[in-house]
């Protein structure tokens, strides 16, 4: 793919770190944030990034810090938001870009789960607007959600789709804008049974875990969901699902344990106590373990 010019609106912890991976495919990069502490920091965070990953470290030279937002944009072909998830924050800055950009500049948000629609209504040029999902770090997950709304041309959805798999990722296209996308819809699910399991007595937050892990959790990497649904038949998974899911929770809001893990101030590692009792060495483990096992999973990819 031809190299495009990148504009990354956000230098912190997501911002940096997709700067990281389009610089590292050959592209141009600005990137700007209003917070200088960021901007002034962003190189060194994605040198250091690129010396531990073994990666060519020239890629730095192709990152420039722009702390005025207009310049950052003006050249751009395509430009990535990547600030705190608030909505009007990014509808404000999205007003702002669209000031400066060309009028076939793509738009990106890149948030969790705010619908790409909200964030954009307030375009002149919603055709060449979309979002993007990245995992966290984004320099080591490689699936990143390409949203369309229902005003996206397809041809921004296709430039789109090849740019970040120019750089290496794993996009996929999700065709209707829903809240969470893909991937948090589905991470969410087992996550709201996961809860319900440890407040209905069955077991508690540890074992959930470990029969994740130790089960099914040992196959997601290659095996997805649907493909062990053909695997063991559809009509197997007909049959399981007539006596299982009645039984699986199914309430529409957040758990009521889950609201009162909150409301006593046990929020996890913020805390060192959520489901779970924590203690900072035990989070500094757990941290730097998943760090690895990316770190692992990155290095079987290329």
């Amino acid at each position: 793919m031809a190299k495009a010019r990148i504009a990354v609106i956000g230098a912190g912890l997501m911002g940096h770190g997709i700067a990281q991976v389009f610089a590292l495919a050959g592209h141009e990069v600005t990137i700007y944030d209003s917070v200088m502490a960021s901007l002034d920091g962003a190189k060194s965070r994605i040198l250091a990034n690129l010396k531990e990953l073994g990666d060519d470290q020239k890629a730095i030279e192709r990152v420039t810090p722009v702390a005025n937002l207009a310049t950052a944009v003006r050249e751009a072909d395509y430009v990535v938001e990547a600030v705190l998830e608030d909505l009007p924050l990014k509808q404000k800055l999205f007003a702002e870009i669209e000031k400066h950009v060309r009028a076939d500049t793509i738009l990106a948000s890149n948030t969790s789960v705010i619908p790409i629609t909200k964030i954009m209504k307030g375009l002149k040029r919603r055709d060449r607007a979309l979002g993007t999902h990245w995992w966290n770090p984004p320099f080591l997950v490689p699936l990143v959600e390409v949203i369309e709304t229902k005003w996206t041309a397809p041809q921004t959805v296709d430039f789109t789709m090849k740019l970040h798999a120019a750089a290496g990722k794993k996009p996929a296209h999700v065709k209707k804008d829903v809240p969470g996308f893909i991937g948090n819809r589905l991470q969410h699910a087992l996550w709201r049974e996961a809860i319900a399991l440890v407040e209905q007595g069955i077991c508690d937050a540890e074992t959930v875990d470990n029969v994740i892990k130790a089960a099914f959790g040992r196959r997601l990497a290659v095996l997805g969901p649907l493909e062990n649904a053909d695997m063991v038949g559809t009509d197997l998974t007909l049959a399981i699902h007539k006596t299982v899911l009645p039984d699986i929770d199914s309430r529409p809001g957040p758990s009521p344990y889950l609201k009162k893990l909150v409301k006593t101030g046990k929020l996890g590692f913020k805390s060192g106590e959520g489901f779970r009792k924590w203690s900072p060495q035990q989070q500094a483990d757990l941290r730097l373990k998943v760090l690895q096992h990316l770190k692992k999973a990155r290095a079987q990819d290329v």
